[in-house]
C-alpha cells in the first residue's frame, strides 16, 4: 500500500521529483516519506480497493467502477484439444458523455488483451470515433493436454472521481469453427469485429475464404491469420499481419496449407471507421481538432464460406488443354503446308501456259480511265488491258525467255492502244517522283521503282528494332513485376492486385497462375506466325535467284519486315501482358497495352505498304510515333481524369495529327509542312473550290480521308466531353477504328479493281470476325477494373468458367491471340490472287 501511495503521489502536480544527489537503495525511502508529507495525509489515507468476484458464462453484470475501485472478474472454462470454443467480451457503458474512459484488461494463458470503452478509432486525417458498445473475441490459446481447465480474469478500473455504470457479459461463441462449403452468417462494426476458425481437412491443400455481405456499405476488412495471440482484429491494426483485402460487397482470399504451420488460420472480418478506402464519400473535417465525430449506425451483415480449391489434376488439366488448343494450330499449318506443296509440285509437272487477261476470265476490273470514280460505269476492259505474268517453271529455260519476250510484246502493245493525251509525254516521267506519283491514277509499278535490296533492309530495321525495344522494354518489367509479387506475398496486402478472386489459382510465388498461363496463346501463335513468314521468304528468295517472273515483275512487292515485326510484336504481347497480370493495377497497365497499339500501327503500315512499297515510313518514325502514342497513354491514365486543361490539348493534337496525316496520304508525300503552308492551302481552296469550283483529283484517297476524319473527329469530340476513365482502352479504341476504316476500304477497292480473294483468305476474314467478335463478348465482361478502388473492383469478380481453371478474362485470351493470329493471316495471304499479275496492272489506293 505505501509503493502504491508513492506511486500515487508521484502523479500528484504538488509533489517534487527526487533531485539528482538521491541515490537509489535509503536514500529513496528517506526522500519518500518527505513527499508524503509534503503531499499531505490524504494521499497516504486514501487507498485503492481491489475486488474480485466469481463470474459465469452468460450472465449480464451491472456495476459500477470509480477511480478507488478496481473490480477483478474471474471466469474458468474447459477446453480440449479436439474442441474449439471462441469466447466474447461485450461491453456497454450507460452514460452519455463520458470524460475519463474506463480500462479493460483480459488476462488469459499465454494472451493479455486490453482496450478502452469509450473505444477511439481513427479515421483518414487522424478523425475521431467515439464507441461505447465493445465487443472482442479472446484468442484462444493451444493446449496439449487432452482436456484443460483454463482461467481467466477481466480487471475494471477507471481514472474517473465520478462513478460510472458499464454492463459486462462473456459468452461463448457458436459455430467458432467453420465447417467447409457451409455459410456461416455474422454481424460486425468497428467496435465489435469478428473472427472464426478454420482448420484444414484431410486432403485438402488449398482453400478459398469468400465473405459477402448484400450491402456495399459501411466499407470492411476481411483478414487471414495464422492461430496466434494477440488476433489484430481492429481497424488499426487489422493489416499487421497475415492477408488482408478491403471489400464490400465481395471478398475472397485463396489460402494454402503450407503457409500455416498449424494447418488452421483465422478469418477475421473488421468493419472500417470510414468509407473512402472502398470508393466512398469523404466526411465532413472536424471543427476541432480533437473533436469527436458521431460514427453512426456502422453494423452490417456478412456470411462467410470456406470452400475447397482446385486439386493438382485441374492444374494439370488446365495446362494442357492451353498447350492443345495452341498445338493444334501448329499441325492445322502443316497440313495446309503439305497440301499446298503437293498442289505446287504437281504445277511443276504440268505447267499452266500463260493467264488470260481478267476479260478473257469474266473478272473485269473497273476501266483505268474511270478509276477512282464512284459512277456507275458499266465499261469493261478489252483482252488487251491487262495482260498477267507468265508461270515459270524450275528448268524450263526456253520457255522463261519466251515468257519474258511475250511480256514486252504485251506491254508495247497495251501502250501503243492507249491514247498519248491520256500519259504525261515528259522525258523525265519515268525518273521524276514528283510527276510519277501526282498521276491521277497510278498502279505499284509507279510506287516499286526502288532497289529491292535497299527496301528489303529498309523494312527489315522494323524487325530489329522491335526486337531491340522488346529487349530493353522485358528486362524491367519482369523485374518490376517479380518485386510487386515479392511485395504482396511478404505484407499480405491484397489491396496492391487486382485480380479475380473468385478465380485466382496461385502457383508458387504466382498469386494468379491461371491469367499468367492464359497468354500462352500470343507467343506460341506469334512464334508460328514468324515461321509461316520465314516459309515464304525463303521461298520467294529462291524464286529470285532462279529469275522467276512471278518473283521478278508480279504480284505485289514482297517485303517480310514489317511480318517480321508483327510477329514479334504479338509474342511480346503475350510476355508482357503475362507480366501484367502477375499484379495488374493501374501503375503497370502499359506492359498490357503498349503492344498493342503496336500492333495496331504495324497492322496499318502493313496494309500501306503493300501498294505503297516505295513511301511508306521508316522504321524510325513509326516507332517514334507509336513511342508518342504509349507516353499520352501514360500521362492520360495518370492525369487524364478530371483534367480539362489535358483532354483539350489531346484532343487539339488528335485532329492536328489527323490532318497531317491525312495531307500526307492525299499527296503521297509530295508536300512541304514549311512556313509558306497556310498560303499555299489558301491558294487551292481559292482555285480549286471557290474559282473553278472542281472535285478533288483523287476520289477515292480522298473519300477515305473524309471518312477517317470524321470518324476521328468524333472520337476526339467524344473523349472531350465524356472524359472516359479508362484513357487507355479510349487510345486503344482509336488506333483499331482507325485500322478497321483502312482495312474496309481496302477490301471494298481491291473488289472494285476487279481483283480477286482467294478461299484461304476468305476463310480467314470469316474465321477471324468470328472469333473477334466473341472475344470482345468476353473482353468486356469486366471482372475487374484499375480505375476503381480494390473493394470496387471486387465486385466485379465472378467463378471460373472454364475447366474450373479460367475466367472470362483467360477466355478473351486464347480468342484474342487466335483472332491476332487469323488477322496476321488474312494481311499475308490477301493479295495472292495478284502473284501472276503484272504490277503495272495492279491499282494503287
Amino acid at each position: 500500500m505505501v509503493l502504491r501511495s508513492y506511486w500515487k503521489c508521484r502523479l500528484k502536480s504538488s509533489c517534487f521529483p527526487a533531485p539528482r544527489w538521491i541515490r537509489p537503495g535509503l536514500a529513496a525511502l528517506f526522500w519518500f516519506c518527505v513527499t508524503q508529507l509534503v503531499c499531505g495525509a490524504g494521499a497516504l489515507g486514501e487507498t485503492k480497493s481491489v475486488t474480485q468476484k466469481d463470474a459465469e458464462f452468460d450472465v449480464t453484470y451491472n456495476d459500477t467502477v470509480k477511480s478507488y475501485n478496481q473490480t477483478i472478474y474471474a471466469f474458468n472454462h474447459t477446453i480440449s484439444r479436439n474442441k474449439t470454443e471462441g469466447v466474447r467480451v461485450t461491453v456497454d457503458v450507460m452514460q452519455q458523455h463520458l470524460e475519463s474512459p474506463i480500462l479493460f484488461v483480459i488476462r488469459q494463458k499465454q494472451a493479455v488483451m486490453s482496450f478502452q470503452v469509450p473505444l477511439i478509432l481513427r479515421g483518414l486525417y487522424q478523425r475521431k470515433y467515439p464507441y461505447k458498445h465493445v465487443g472482442r473475441t479472446l484468442c484462444q490459446p493451444p493446449t496439449r493436454a487432452a482436456s484443460e481447465t483454463q482461467y481467466f480474469f477481466v480487471d475494471v478500473s477507471t481514472l474517473s472521481s465520478q462513478e460510472t455504470n458499464f454492463q459486462l457479459r462473456v459468452s461463448r461463441v457458436e459455430s467458432f469453427t467453420l465447417q467447409t462449403d457451409r455459410k456461416f452468417s455474422f454481424t460486425a462494426s468497428p467496435s465489435q469485429p469478428q473472427f472464426f476458425k478454420y482448420v484444414f481437412p484431410d486432403g485438402v491443400d488449398t482453400v478459398i475464404v469468400k465473405v459477402n455481405s448484400d450491402v456495399n456499405f459501411p466499407c470492411s476488412v476481411m483478414s487471414v491469420q495464422d492461430i496466434q495471440c494477440p488476433v489484430y482484429d481492429l481497424d488499426n491494426n487489422v493489416a499487421f499481419i497475415g492477408m488482408y483485402q478491403t471489400m464490400t460487397k465481395k471478398g475472397a482470399i485463396t489460402v494454402q496449407r503450407k503457409d500455416f504451420p498449424s494447418n488452421s488460420f483465422y478469418v477475421v472480418v473488421v468493419v472500417k471507421t470510414e468509407d473512402e478506402a472502398c470508393g466512398g464519400p469523404l466526411r465532413f473535417y472536424p471543427l476541432q481538432p480533437d473533436e469527436l465525430i458521431d460514427a453512426g449506425n456502422r453494423t452490417k451483415d456478412l456470411d462467410v464460406v470456406v470452400s475447397p480449391a482446385i486439386n493438382s489434376e485441374k492444374y494439370v488439366i488446365g495446362m494442357l488443354f492451353c498447350l492443345g488448343i495452341f498445338l493444334s494450330f501448329y499441325v492445322l499449318t502443316l497440313l495446309v503446308a503439305c497440301v499446298e506443296n503437293k498442289r505446287m509440285k504437281r504445277r511443276e509437272m504440268f505447267p499452266n501456259p500463260p493467264d488470260t487477261s481478267p476479260a478473257e476470265t469474266g473478272k473485269t476490273p473497273a476501266s483505268p480511265y474511270e478509276y477512282g470514280s464512284f459512277a456507275d460505269n458499266g465499261s469493261t476492259l478489252s483482252s488487251e488491258a491487262i495482260t498477267d505474268c507468265a508461270t515459270s517453271t524450275d528448268n524450263n529455260y526456253g520457255y522463261l525467255e519466251r515468257s519474258l519476250d511475250s511480256v514486252a510484246r504485251s506491254r508495247q502493245e497495251s501502250l501503243s492502244s492507249v491514247e498519248e493525251d491520256d500519259y504525261d509525254t515528259l522525258e523525265d516521267i519515268d525518273s521524276d517522283k514528283n510527276i510519277v506519283r501526282t498521276k491521277k491514277y497510278l498502279c505499284v509499278s509507279d510506287l516499286a521503282r526502288k532497289d529491292k535490296r535497299i527496301l528489303s533492309k529498309k523494312y527489315q530495321i522494323y524487325f530489329w528494332n522491335i526486337a531491340t525495344i522488346a529487349v530493353f522494354y522485358a528486362l524491367p518489367v519482369i523485374q518490376l513485376v517479380i518485386t510487386y509479387q515479392t511485395v504482396v506475398n511478404v505484407t499480405g496486402n491484397q489491396d496492391i492486385c487486382y485480380y479475380n478472386f473468385l478465380c485466382a489459382h496461385p502457383l508458387g510465388a504466382l498469386s494468379a497462375f491461371n491469367n499468367i498461363l492464359s497468354n500462352l496463346g500470343y507467343v506460341m501463335l506469334g512464334l508460328l506466325f514468324l515461321l509461316i513468314v520465314f516459309k515464304r521468304d525463303v521461298t520467294h528468295s529462291r524464286a529470285l535467284l532462279r529469275n522467276d517472273l512471278n518473283a521478278l515483275e508480279c504480284g505485289i512487292p514482297k517485303h517480310f519486315g514489317v511480318y517480321y515485326a508483327m510477329g514479334t510484336a504479338l509474342m511480346m504481347e503475350g510476355l508482357l501482358s503475362a507480366c501484367y497480370h502477375v499484379c495488374p493495377n493501374y501503375t503497370n497497365f502499359q506492359f498490357d497495352t503498349s503492344f498493342m497499339y503496336m500492333i495496331a500501327g504495324l497492322c496499318m503500315l502493313k496494309l500501306y505498304q503493300k501498294r505503297h512499297p516505295d513511301i511508306n515510313a521508316s522504321a524510325y518514325t513509326a516507332y517514334a510515333c507509336l513511342a508518342a502514342v504509349i507516353f499520352f497513354s501514360v500521362r492520360g491514365v495518370v492525369f487524364g481524369r478530371g483534367n480539362t486543361v489535358f483532354w483539350i490539348v489531346f484532343s487539339v493534337i488528335h485532329i492536328l495529327a489527323t490532318l497531317l496525316l491525312s495531307t500526307q496520304l492525299y499527296y503521297m508525300g509530295r508536300w512541304r509542312l514549311d512556313a509558306g503552308i497556310m498560303r499555299r492551302i489558301v491558294y487551292v481552296i481559292y482555285t480549286d473550290c471557290i474559282r473553278q469550283c472542281s472535285g478533288p483529283m483523287y476520289i477515292d484517297r480522298m473519300v477515305l480521308l473524309v471518312m477517317g476524319n470524321i470518324v476521328n473527329w468524333s472520337l476526339a469530340a467524344y473523349g472531350l466531353i465524356e472524359r472516359p476513365n479508362d484513357f487507355a482502352s479510349y487510345l486503344l479504341a482509336i488506333a483499331i477504328c482507325n485500322l478497321l476504316l483502312y482495312f474496309a476500304f481496302y477490301i471494298i477497292m481491291k473488289l472494285r479493281s476487279g481483283e480477286r480473294i482467294k478461299c484461304l483468305p476468305v476463310v480467314c476474314i470469316l474465321f477471324t470476325a468470328v472469333v473477334w467478335g466473341f472475344a470482345l463478348y468476353f473482353f468486356f465482361q469486366g471482372l475487374s477494373t484499375w480505375q476503381k478502388t480494390p473493394a470496387e473492383s471486387r465486385e466485379h469478380n465472378r467463378d471460373c468458367i472454364l475447366l474450373s481453371f479460367f475466367d472470362d478474362h483467360d477466355i478473351w485470351h486464347f480468342l484474342s491471340s487466335i483472332a491476332m493470329f487469323g488477322s496476321f493471316l488474312v494481311l499475308l495471304t490477301m493479295d495472292d490472287d495478284l502473284d501472276t499479275v503484272q504490277r503495272d496492272k495492279i491499282y494503287v489506293f
